[in-house]
């Protein structure tokens, strides 16, 4: 991409589409890693993904255990807000004031979900270890030393390139990266037939299964996500690598099926936003007004 800046940068920015795919498949990397599966040992996966920790601009320490507090918790209504997208449900939005709902509203609104949002999250939250300030030394550790790593490296490229070509050339990859990274993270529990559930009635396989999707993707994006797509399996077993889930949709197709999502029907989950515990599914905001005129509530 440095090599083209001088042809146009429009050319530059179509090289960044590949290079953020190959960004998010390192992520992914480290995702499978954080859960102890990439290699067999302990060791080894968690020093790699402290390696490739500075380049996703992701603690590795800090972000593994908040992403264990998600498996652990998911589809919990009890249980939200650590590693997950903020979600409620349509009596607690209801119950808001007025400033309550057009904060959720922005919250939810795609391009701060998709845009605003991502780059919130990898260039500020992730600097600091937001959830666990009160969690002992290991988070503060892990955030500060994955700091000074990024700020080595910036400083490094910065020498050796320039300030304002590294920001051309690094900027688009990881803003696509990162807006990919939440999409992904988005669909694979925001679809209409997703699973929520409080105690006693949640239960965490059910969760797993039915509560996180099988985003069916064409080969290339199946590459470049890592299989992350097969969520629903993931979750049930997040000991199984990236590499060997496809394998299990072979052995028991009858998985395959399950939570299925296309991409082009992924792109519908955006607009559902609640959770509707009557209706046992997520609804739109717009899905919310049509059933309270319909009941006649203002």
């Amino acid at each position: 991409m440095w090599a083209t800046l001088g042809f146009g940068y429009w050319f530059t920015l179509l090289i960044a589409v590949p290079a953020a795919g190959f960004l998010l498949r390192l992520f992914l990397i480290q995702h499978d890693c954080g859960h102890a599966a990439f290699f067999r040992s302990r060791r080894t996966n968690d020093w790699i993904g402290r390696v490739i920790g500075p380049l996703t601009l992701t603690p590795y320490d800090y972000w593994r255990r908040n992403h264990g507090i998600h498996h652990a918790s998911s589809g919990n209504l009890e249980h939200r807000g650590i590693g997950d997208v903020d979600t409620l449900t349509v009596r607690e939005y209801l119950a808001l004031r007025r400033w309550g709902q057009l904060r959720y509203r922005l919250y939810r609104h795609p391009f701060v979900m998709f845009g605003l949002g991502p780059a919130y999250l990898f260039l500020v939250r992730h600097r600091l270890p937001i959830g666990l300030m009160r969690k002992g030394w290991q988070p503060w550790v892990s955030t500060m030393v994955t700091n000074l790593a990024i700020v080595l490296l910036v400083a490094a490229m910065t020498w050796l390139v320039g300030i304002g070509p590294f920001l051309l050339v690094h900027s688009p990859i990881m803003l696509l990266t990162a807006s990919i990274g939440v999409w992904l993270f988005y669909v694979q529990h925001q679809f209409e037939n997703t699973l929520w559930a409080a105690p006693p009635d949640w239960s965490l396989h059910e969760a797993a299964l039915y509560g996180s999707s099988h985003y069916d993707l064409p080969p290339v994006l199946r590459w470049f996500t890592a299989n992350i797509g097969v969520h629903h399996v993931h979750h049930l077993c997040s000991r199984i690598p990236f590499y060997r889930l496809p394998q299990v949709l072979r052995d028991h197709p009858e998985l395959a099926k399950i939570g299925r999502l296309t991409l082009v029907e992924s792109l519908r989950c955006v607009r559902l936003v609640l959770w509707d515990e009557s209706r046992q599914r997520l609804i739109s905001f717009g899905d919310l007004r049509r059933a309270r005129s319909v009941a006649g509530t203002p």
